[in-house]
């Protein structure tokens, strides 16, 4: 991960924390949803592309602990991608066998067993991570001042680390 900082970050959590919770969980919801979908940009870029199932898996989902916490999360796979750590991870060698009594089709012959050679990794989720960490992080903070702004509250100004410590 980069050593990025939220410029102002510290005023906006004293903030945010001076509204009702019902408010700073709207808020916090937008502005975590606004940074993975730079994620999720960059997860759907980067994903190998066959059929485009995997692709089309990727979405963004958000939840509320019971303690209040708001957390966003850019998930890919589904019943019908199921495969999607095998991309991610690579898989290795392995045996398929027939369930018994029943057969595998290969290539139009009826087999027991099968010698799986495994796939090498082609890894989508932490390239994107890596490279939009900044920009994640820079969203985040937009939309939580735009949300602020929109609600009538006055958003303190920031100031960048090199001006704060003069």
């Amino acid at each position: 991960m980069s050593d990025e900082n939220i410029v102002g970050g510290k005023e906006l959590a004293d903030l945010l924390a001076t509204l009702p919770a019902k408010v700073e969980a709207n808020i916090m919801r937008s502005a975590l949803r606004a940074g993975a979908k730079v994620y999720l940009d960059q997860v759907k870029q980067n994903i190998p592309v066959a059929s485009g199932i995997l692709r089309d898996s990727a979405r963004i989902t958000t939840r509320k602990t019971k303690d209040g916490k708001i957390s966003a999360s850019v998930k890919v796979g589904n019943r019908q991608a199921f495969y999607a750590h095998m991309v991610e991870f690579g898989t290795r060698p392995h045996t398929i066998t027939a369930k018994p009594g029943s057969a595998l089709n290969v290539n139009g012959s009826e087999v027991k067993s099968v010698n799986h050679p495994g796939i090498a990794p082609r890894p989508y989720m932490r390239p994107a991570a890596d490279a939009k960490f900044g920009a994640a992080v820079a969203a985040v903070t937009l939309q939580i001042r735009k949300r602020l702004t929109k609600a009538g509250l006055s958003v303190p100004v920031a100031t960048p680390p090199d001006e704060a410590s003069e």
